[in-house]
């Protein structure tokens, strides 16, 4: 997860053989399934937004094995990043900051 804008681009148009200059959303996701990248060209530039779970881990669609690309819909990524299993179909774990904020006596 070291990769950042050209790298990932270069293995979108080497690797992938896409074209990193279209309006597609590129996922890059480590080995562990803890941190997720995603590349998308925005016209003007590369966007690059990084995320790393502190519990749990991000679960994909069930792909035949030596697959290094899928296609995932809007809706797939969105229980993908909401922590629902798409294997399984549950609720995944996920880190929920617990703050110590105090009713303020508004009601």
């Amino acid at each position: 997860m070291r990769k950042g804008f050209d790298s990932l681009c270069g293995i979108v148009t080497t690797q992938m053989q896409l074209d990193a200059l279209n309006k597609d959303v590129y996922i890059f996701i480590n080995r562990r399934h803890t941190q997720i990248k995603i590349l998308r060209w925005e016209g003007d530039g590369f966007s690059l937004y990084y995320k790393r779970l502190e519990k749990g881990t991000y679960t994909l669609p069930a792909t035949e094995t030596n697959q290094w690309s899928i296609l995932l819909s809007l809706q797939q990524l969105q229980m993908m990043f909401e922590g629902v299993s798409m294997k399984r179909r549950y609720r995944c774990k996920r880190y929920q900051h617990t703050s110590n904020i105090v009713d303020n006596g508004l009601r």
